[in-house]
């Protein structure tokens, strides 16, 4: 062999000392943040010594966009969609971003749900590259000083996830870091955060998802979720780090389950800019679709009958907020407001005296009108008690929904209003089709995730997303931009009050609940 080659096992030192500066000198085209790819004019090719290390030709942004979108529209598959954007964003962050604010309506169910969840689910084994931060019990007493190791200077929005309730799909551990990261793409397309202010964040304390122990290519902590006491100040050590090192950044809390949430929120509302998308952005898209089926109800908003199938942060987080909502636009107290709710969990209808010990958020919303001795167990023995005129589903439960469910549902008022909010779509109580021929195209129907539009009797109906991305860009922007210390109630309020309003006639005549 040559002197020159360099076998597999050369040393290191017969390396020419200029290879480090050769590879510095085209590191832009590795920085995601950077890279302009074909784009970089002749100008900027030889400033940045990229001259000979790109195809000659020039392209503009347009060019480059029409070249991705053929290549997106190659895929069938919407998780081969997922992988494709993925990549893209680690290559070239400017090219993603166009791609995704030009073609929002394609890229969202993508990015988002409802594909993020398959993707969340497959992450350990189609990981490539680290995005955002890791925290584990490891890192007791070191998470201020790690947060110095972000290769940025400045943060201004973190989501943080422990991966404990991802989406409708359950504890996915650290695979749930997919969460935060499509999360923080739509706060940068929907909203207009920087790129290079956004930091996703999974607080890796363990799993009780025994597949993924099992799992030889997990990528998470393997061992089973912490006490309380332990896991609590974990959380608080790293929300402390956050508002030390970052004191203006909003920290967002996603898909923490119900064990933690509301204590997590409870405690650090008043103490950092922060906010939980699954309880108060849920309940500000739902109130604003509410409201818009109220208006087409015909139905006066204190005579409405409110059942709902899941009894967890959505679901409380919603009521909560169609509750203000109630108290804002009729006066009336906010106790005589949750009369108008029902709740179901597993046990069968929430109430104050069935046995068991309820856990605190909960609460509120039991209802003290059932006798201990005629507890009611079944969701359509509640719905042939209650006589609903709204139906919202937040169980998680895929077709819990069903035929009987919904023909009882539709006995009980001229357009019953039917919102099957569980994500992704598998999940979803039930679909819009079955909405509206069941109800003869009565119904006035939003999901969470999407559905195609529906022909019913020669009328095409266009069933609304209630996509918590109407509200949380907006709002967490918002907060940020305006140097909040705090996220406000009034705030939450207000937006779920202007998404209403920007549902036009013609939107709402076609049955859509959302603009």
């Amino acid at each position: 062999m040559s002197h020159h080659a360099h076998g597999p096992n050369s040393s290191p030192a017969m390396l020419h000392p200029t290879h480090t500066e050769q590879r510095f000198a085209g590191s832009v085209l590795n920085n995601a943040k950077f890279n302009k790819g074909t784009a970089f004019t002749l100008e900027e090719r030889n400033k940045l010594k990229l001259r000979g290390l790109l195809p000659p030709t020039v392209e503009s942004l347009e060019r480059q966009m029409k070249r991705v979108k053929e290549q997106f529209d190659s895929f069938s598959k919407p998780i081969d969609k997922y992988v494709y954007l993925a990549s893209l964003k680690e290559r070239n962050e400017t090219l993603f971003y166009a791609f995704t604010i030009a073609y929002m309506d394609q890229a969202m169910p993508i990015i988002y749900t409802p594909t993020v969840g398959e993707a969340c689910i497959r992450l350990s084994h189609n990981y490539r590259v680290a995005e955002g931060m890791y925290f584990s019990r490891n890192d007791k007493g070191v998470m201020r000083s790690m947060l110095d190791n972000w290769r940025l200077s400045d943060v201004a929005i973190i989501v943080v996830t422990d991966g404990s309730r991802i989406l409708g799909l359950g504890d996915l551990g650290a695979n749930g870091m997919g969460i935060p990261v499509g999360k923080l793409s739509l706060y940068v397309a929907a909203a207009g955060f920087h790129p290079a202010l956004t930091l996703p964040v999974m607080l890796d304390f363990g799993t009780n998802n025994e597949a993924l122990l099992a799992d030889d290519l997990y990528i998470g902590q393997r061992h089973n979720r912490l006490a309380k006491e332990e896991y609590y100040s974990l959380v608080d050590e790293f929300l402390m780090a956050v508002k030390d090192k970052w004191p203006r950044c909003l920290l967002q809390f996603e898909d923490f389950s119900n064990d933690h949430c509301f204590d997590l929120l409870d405690n650090y509302r008043n103490k950092m800019l922060c906010f939980n998308d699954d309880i108060q952005g849920t309940g500000a898209v739902v109130g604003s679709g509410f409201l818009n089926a109220v208006k087409l109800s015909g139905t006066p908003i204190r005579q409405h009958r409110i059942v709902f199938y899941g009894a967890g942060s959505a679901g409380v987080g919603v009521a909560s907020q169609i509750a203000a909502l109630l108290v804002q636009e009729t006066g009336c107290t906010v106790e005589e407001a949750r009369q108008q709710f029902w709740f179901v969990d597993s046990r069968g209808l929430v109430t104050n005296n069935r046995g068991d010990k309820l856990e605190a958020h909960k609460v509120d919303f039991a209802r003290k009108d059932i006798p201990a001795d005629g507890q009611i167990k079944s969701l359509i023995d509640v719905i042939k008690h209650v006589k609903p005129t709204a139906l919202i589903g937040l169980s998680g439960q895929g077709g819990a929904f069903n035929q009987e469910i919904l023909l009882e549902h539709f006995k009980h008022s001229q357009h019953p209003i039917v919102f099957p909010l569980s994500n992704p779509t598998k999940n979803s109580e039930c679909t819009a089709k079955d909405a509206y021929t069941l109800s003869e195209g009565r119904a006035l129907f939003a999901s969470g995730s999407p559905f195609d539009p529906v022909e019913y009797n020669g009328h095409m109906y266009y069933p609304g997303q209630g996509n918590n991305m109407y509200i949380f860009p907006g709002l967490g922007f918002g907060a940020w931009l305006c140097h909040a210390k705090v996220v406000t109630d009034e705030m939450i309020t207000a937006a779920s009050r202007t998404l209403a309003n920007c549902t036009s006639p013609d939107d709402l005549a076609q049955g859509r609940m959302y603009p």
